[in-house]
């Protein structure tokens, strides 16, 4: 028996899986900064439509090449309040779909690739000048450095085809269940069932391993995949360990269906990708197809029962009594959406909504408490500023950790305007706290009674004002232009309004009253600061029609 070199072969499998893995980050990483706007429109179509939902996890995992991650992004998207459990059910079923898509490219003869692409990945990243086109030349680099980190695998396990004990170790390897355990194992080591495809596809193109061991394998890695999800699962909210525990049961049901029937998935591989005798040259394209085969047949075998398996992980994992949460603490900045920018930066835009209803709720109580209210009243409004400024401080800080990212134009034009709406509707909330409860403390210290007829003006210009910041806010929500381009119009109407009231305070201020020189400053300085809020109002309708994307 020859001498095997136990350190060149460490260092090839070690080294050639290190380069994969570094590889497939490399590309990972690029494709979400390419992709990620794509992924955000996928979400945003996202509906209660099981197979809407199949097709959007397939596409996401396709673009991102990794389902572990793809349940990571659910499980943020869950916590996030961007998807339920019940949606997540098809999406994870669809994600096992997508990643079969690295097993088929591997499957090709790609290592005589490896260096071309490597080498064009490289120059491209390293020449151009456009952020975008840079980031496809990583996405070749990292191709180019998985396919190369297969080939000094392949070089380094050429030695065992004539290695009586790893020949013995794989001849046990016929009975499935230890199989299985072995590919769990060795998946949930590495967190990537792709790195366990690709050392199999090589293994099976050496001639180390048979058609029913590497299905076996594969079938262990479909169970080894589900500790990342576990993991990212850990201390999150209730709904994203059931999001988590979906991709467990599914996956490990999947796995039971099959695991007693690898001889017969193995003979309709060969049927319809028939090999040679004695050539094993075929059995990496044959597990690429069993790998594909399982996984489709088994999101179409659960896609009809997403309901009972959602009402199933709900009893798995049970609500439990939990301490309300401050109204003003964030909702939506999930520290996992961080890996895909773009979707961070729709969390952002979520929050800002939440933001903007406070806003909108301190907006909406100011006039009434203002023009009659009490101190007690001016107490209330003034606290109502303290969630507003604690949850814009969070929103600006998670901003910050988006920009520390390497954004594309787009997404950095997008993020500079949303930090711009927060801070105009933070300021919003200053003018009310500020400059209004000031203002009604001075009313309420001079004895000064605001007579109906000029509240209900000033309750017309108050509505307005409430109008157009619902407008802006729905602009965000919907995403659309237009509705903030109809706020930008109304200010002709608002300006009319605006003198109506001065001509209304002038003939009040000719009225033979008592402290009608103090009525009369109290009132304007409402009416001033109801026109500035209006201002900053139709400032965020500018800077929503620059940014936002229809």
């Amino acid at each position: 028996m020859p001498e095997l070199d136990s350190l060149a072969l460490s260092t090839g499998l070690v080294g050639g899986l290190a380069l994969f893995l570094f590889g497939m980050d490399i590309m990972t990483r690029a494709l979400k900064q390419v992709a990620g706007a794509s992924m955000r429109e996928i979400l945003a179509r996202m509906t209660s439509n099981r197979f809407r939902g199949l097709v959007a996890g397939a596409s996401i995992t396709a673009i991102i090449q990794s389902s572990s991650i793809t349940t990571v992004l659910v499980v943020g998207f869950i916590s996030a309040g961007l998807m339920t459990t019940a949606q997540s059910v098809a999406v994870i079923m669809g994600a096992n779909i997508g990643t079969t898509i690295t097993a088929q490219i591997l499957a090709f003869k790609v290592t005589a690739l490896a260096l071309p692409v490597l080498s064009l990945g490289f120059f491209v990243s390293a020449i151009a000048k456009e952020k975008v086109t840079r980031e496809y030349g990583r996405i070749f680099l990292g191709i180019g450095m998985v396919f190369f980190g297969m080939a000094i695998m392949s070089d380094a396990m050429k030695p065992l085809r004539s290695y009586q004990p790893f020949l013995d170790f794989m001849l046990n390897l016929d009975s499935v269940l230890l199989a299985a355990i072995v590919g769990a194992a060795f998946t949930a080591l590495v967190q990537s069932s792709s790195a366990t495809t690709g050392i199999l596809i090589v293994m099976a193109g050496q001639g180390l391993i048979g058609l029913e061991a590497a299905i076996a394998l594969a079938l262990g890695a479909n169970i080894g995949t589900c500790i990342t999800a576990q993991l990212a699962a850990v201390g999150r909210s209730r709904e994203a360990l059931r999001a988590a525990m979906v991709h467990t049961l599914f996956n490990v049901a999947g796995v039971l269906i099959w695991v007693g029937f690898v001889d017969q998935l193995a003979g309709f591989a060969r049927g319809i990708t028939p090999a040679q005798a004695g050539d094993d040259g075929m059995i990496p394209r044959q597990l690429a197809n069993v790998h594909t085969l399982f996984n489709v047949i088994n999101a179409l075998l659960f896609i009809g029962f997403t309901r009972q398996i959602t009402q199933l992980v709900e009893w798995l994992v049970p609500d439990l009594p939990e301490a309300a949460e401050p109204e003003f603490g964030p909702k939506h900045l999930d520290p996992k959406l961080l890996v895909v920018p773009a979707i961070a930066i729709d969390a952002v835009r979520l929050e800002i909504l939440h933001l903007g209803g406070l806003v909108r709720d301190m907006l909406d109580a100011a006039v009434p408490a203002v023009t009659t209210g009490s101190p007690l009243d001016m107490d209330r409004l003034r606290v109502m500023d303290r969630p507003v400024d604690l949850l814009h401080r969070d929103i600006v800080g998670y901003m910050r950790r988006i920009s520390l990212t390497s954004l594309p134009a787009d997404q950095s034009s997008l993020l500079m305007g949303l930090i711009k709406i927060s801070n105009d509707l933070e300021h919003i909330g200053d003018l009310i706290a500020t400059g209004m409860v000031t203002s009604a403390r001075k009313r309420i210290d001079e004895n000064v009674v605001i007579s109906p007829a000029t509240a209900s003006v000033i309750a017309d210009l108050h509505g307005e004002v409430v109008e157009a910041l619902d407008g802006v806010l729905s602009a965000l929500e919907e995403q659309d232009r237009e509705t903030a381009k109809q706020v930008r119009r109304s200010k002709a109407g608002f300006t009319a309004l605006i003198e109506d009231i001065a001509a209304h305070e002038i003939d009040r201020l000719r009225a033979d009253e008592p402290k009608r020189l103090h009525t009369y400053a109290r009132e304007i300085e409402l009416t001033e600061t109801l026109d500035d809020i209006f201002k900053i109002i139709r400032r965020i309708a500018r800077t929503e029609i620059a940014v936002l994307q229809k």
